[in-house]
């Protein structure tokens, strides 16, 4: 696959941003998330350095950064490529956690104790501040895992964690694309409450929506993306 006419997205997003490695990483996002650069496509080193007439150095760390936010993959002997995000894989992770992480949660409510509830706290404080596209990853498997600990079932809780995982990318691709930082600590904070009063309808219920919150955005997005591509 070809690195498509990139001219016009260069020309407008050059004037913007101080330093070159800024100017590559907005004007690669923008293409990404626009659907101009398709998933799958190759991005070469020294054809964008070519193109956008920058050296390879400012590409590659671009290139780095726009991994950590799951807009971008390396491959051994194919190098960095434009990730292919669709709304049927998202569908399908989250038809899995919808099943998974309810249950979970149920059984693990009754037994979760002060100290739970607080590194819990403490995690959405953290994630709060946090910048890093990766690190706030971590730090939501580790919020959720936290409240899904004390469930007492090995296979499922290790199921969980393993689709929490997968979710990962397109949590940091909402990231990127939607916003969807403030939205999704609101959540995480109403889970956080209704765990803390008790009320396990009210908590799984939390959870449920907020797995469909997230699945409805992107699938949203990815439509009307995919759209205006077409």
């Amino acid at each position: 696959m070809a690195l498509p006419d990139l001219t016009q997205l260069v020309a407008d997003h050059r004037p913007r941003f101080r330093t070159a490695t800024e100017f590559v990483e907005a004007a690669l996002r923008h293409g990404i998330l626009s659907g101009a650069l398709a998933g799958g496509t190759p991005l070469r080193q020294d054809e964008l350095a070519a193109v956008m007439g920058v050296s390879r150095m400012p590409v590659r760390e671009a290139l780095r950064q726009l991994e950590a936010k799951a807009l971008v993959e390396f491959h051994p002997h194919r190098g960095a490529v434009v990730v292919s995000i669709t709304a049927e894989d998202a569908a399908d992770i989250s038809a899995i956690r919808h099943a998974l992480e309810p249950a979970a949660l149920a059984l693990s409510l009754p037994h979760l104790t002060a100290e739970d509830f607080a590194l819990a706290g403490d995690l959405i404080a953290d994630m709060d501040t946090e910048t890093d596209p990766g690190r706030m990853g971590e730090l939501n498997r580790r919020f959720h895992m936290t409240l899904y600990a004390r469930a007492g079932r090995p296979r499922l809780l290790a199921l969980t964690e393993q689709h929490l995982a997968a979710a990962d990318r397109y949590l940091r691709f909402q990231f990127a694309a939607l916003e969807y930082h403030t939205r999704s600590q609101a959540e995480h904070r109403a889970l956080l409450a209704a765990c803390q009063a008790g009320d396990a309808d009210a908590a799984c219920a939390q959870v449920a929506g907020h797995i469909g919150q997230a699945e409805g955005l992107l699938t949203a997005f990815l439509s009307s993306r995919d759209t205006s591509a077409g």
